[in-house]
């Protein structure tokens, strides 16, 4: 069966119920949201969300009114991972206690890239090295989008915001993108992965291992922002696809340490076509678009070593 009829089957297959309600105040083009929605479509109605403040909240929650279908809980910027740890210790107990049914309910905790990478760090590292039941998940815009487009640690190489502006002294940021999965990697946990809202059925079927393992997962998702990027918001989802097909945001998956490309690229597209109808990169010369994919090839390079040395 090909992938575009693998694809229409799987998509009549996936629940009708919207647990992410329409009518939020999401920007046009808005990937983030789109995530929030696969997301519920993968976990279903037995789900507690613990979200850091941010552009999900945001968007989502304005009193009186909400998007959520499933109990949601809005937290401080940098803990989400501790309130869910909380949640799931407390769910243990009233369980272990008889105080409610047993039964599988997900715990899953969520930031973008500034309260995952940056400030909420400390939280997610406790949450795993502990080993709760739990999920978390980064949504990644690449920068602090809520507050007015200040760069993150998840912000590219070379990308244009307000607190790395490009000029006649800067070309933007200065640093590498850090990343969370390979963090995670490293506390032992039985499943890491990252995923894209540009390929959706990778990305709930990805959630759907996650809630399958008992102990900590962390699934860190690319969402691209129209706004942020200063893009049109209609090439949200194409510029997703390129991210991974250039190697700006390779799509693995790490199941108790053994890596997998779940999305091979063999023949990787110039970055360019990635970069160009982004104005977050248009000041970039020839010279720093060549450093910026010479250094996104050598890491895909060292990312497909891992999974051939997990195949052996």
């Amino acid at each position: 069966m090909s992938s575009e009829l693998t694809n229409v089957f799987a998509a009549k297959m996936l629940p009708q119920r919207e647990l992410f309600s329409p009518g939020h105040r999401a920007c046009q083009g808005c990937a983030p949201a789109l995530v929030m929605r696969y997301m519920l479509k993968a976990l279903g109605p037995d789900t507690i969300i613990c979200n850091s403040t941010g552009c999900m909240e945001i968007i989502s929650s304005s009193y009186p009114e909400s998007a959520w279908g499933v109990p949601w809980i809005h937290v401080a910027f940098e803990n989400s991972a501790a309130v869910a740890s909380g949640v799931e210790a407390g769910l243990k107990a009233l369980m272990r206690k008889g105080k409610i049914p047993q039964r599988r309910i997900t715990v899953l905790a969520q930031a973008g890239d500034g309260g995952s990478l940056d400030i909420g760090l400390q939280a997610i590292s406790g949450a795993l090295e502990r080993g709760h039941d739990m999920i978390y998940l980064c949504y990644d815009n690449e920068a602090y989008m809520n507050t007015g487009i200040q760069r993150s640690s998840g912000t590219p190489f070379g990308a244009s915001t307000t607190t790395s502006p490009a000029g006649a002294r800067s070309f933007g940021q200065s640093t590498w993108k850090k990343s969370l999965a390979e963090i995670a990697v490293a506390h032992h946990i039985p499943y890491v992965a990252t995923a894209s809202v540009s390929y959706p059925f990778d990305f709930m079927e990805k959630l759907k291992k996650a809630d399958a393992v008992r102990g900590p997962a962390l699934v860190h998702v690319f969402a691209p922002c129209p706004t942020g990027w200063r893009c049109p918001s209609e090439l949200a989802i194409r510029l997703g696809r390129l991210a991974v097909q250039t190697a700006a945001f390779p799509l693995y998956e790490v199941v108790n340490g053994k890596y997998r490309i779940t999305q091979n690229v063999p023949h990787l597209k110039p970055l360019r076509v990635y970069l160009e109808s982004q104005g977050r990169f248009r000041h970039l010369t020839d010279d720093l678009i060549d450093e910026l994919q010479q250094g996104l090839r050598e890491r895909y390079a060292a990312l497909v070593a891992k999974a051939e040395a997990s195949q052996e």
